[in-house]
């Protein structure tokens, strides 16, 4: 059994570095992002060094991250995981080093961090903010800045902790809960897995199920009733949460 989420993405990256690993959809805005094993792995080293090398985080420490899902999210929570830090899902999260929040949250989340505080506009193409919070700087321009490549120092530790909060998390027992979700959902290895994003919220569902699994994941923003099949049939699905 996999007992690390980092050790979860690695498999799904050796898995085929060129297969998405994660589509995003959302039919509000009509954008669709598919990212490869190569590309999440990308996105997930930028996102670690920029924790590590950017903020000076170390392995034991905690990131908030009060986004909604969308692709942008996982790569901000595998890249706090790949550095060994805890993440805070909210909703009240505790005071801790680094805050990721969208601008309309900004205002009443600014509070939770003592450090770097990160918004992502969760536009299409990872499009820049037009307008920043003040005292927030723009993810998705600051994290280009960083590497490719993340080598972490010490390898994570089922028993590090994955989840900060009033319940704290190893990254075990994270895994653990993961496979079984992943059972009560009929997530099986090898699936393609199509999520509505509003019926599956929690990234329990919609990231970690599947990736322990080993399924890769369809996840839709916004979901149009009258897409469902005919983009199932196109990304080849085998298993839907709707």
């Amino acid at each position: 059994m996999i007992e690390t989420i980092p050790a979860a993405l690695a498999a799904a990256v050796r898995r085929d570095l060129t297969t998405p690993v994660l589509t995003w959809y959302d039919d509000a805005s009509g954008d669709r992002t598919e990212l490869s094993g190569a590309t999440i792995d990308n996105w997930v080293a930028k996102t670690a060094n920029l924790l590590v090398d950017g903020v000076g985080l170390g392995s034991g420490d905690a990131v908030a991250v009060l986004l909604p899902a969308h692709w942008q999210t996982a790569a901000v929570l595998l890249g706090a995981w790949a550095a060994g830090l805890a993440a805070d899902l909210g909703p009240d999260p505790q005071p801790v080093e680094v805050l990721f929040t969208s601008p309309e949250r900004a205002g009443t989340a600014a509070d939770w961090a003592t450090g770097d505080r990160y918004a992502t506009g969760l536009l299409p193409l990872a499009a820049p903010l037009r307008e920043v919070p003040p005292g927030f700087l723009d993810y998705t321009v600051e994290v280009r800045g960083f590497g490719d490549r993340f080598v972490s120092s010490a390898p994570v530790d089922p028993n590090d902790r994955a989840l900060a909060g009033p319940i704290e998390e190893s990254h075990l027992s994270v895994c653990r809960a993961a496979a079984e979700r992943a059972t009560e959902l009929g997530i099986k290895s090898g699936d393609r897995v199509l999520v509505d994003a509003g019926a599956y919220p929690d990234p329990a569902d919609w990231l970690l199920a599947p990736l322990i699994a080993g399924a890769s994941i369809v996840l839709c923003a916004n979901l149009d009733p009258a897409k469902v099949e005919s983009r199932a049939e196109s990304e080849r699905v085998t298993h839907r949460l709707t």
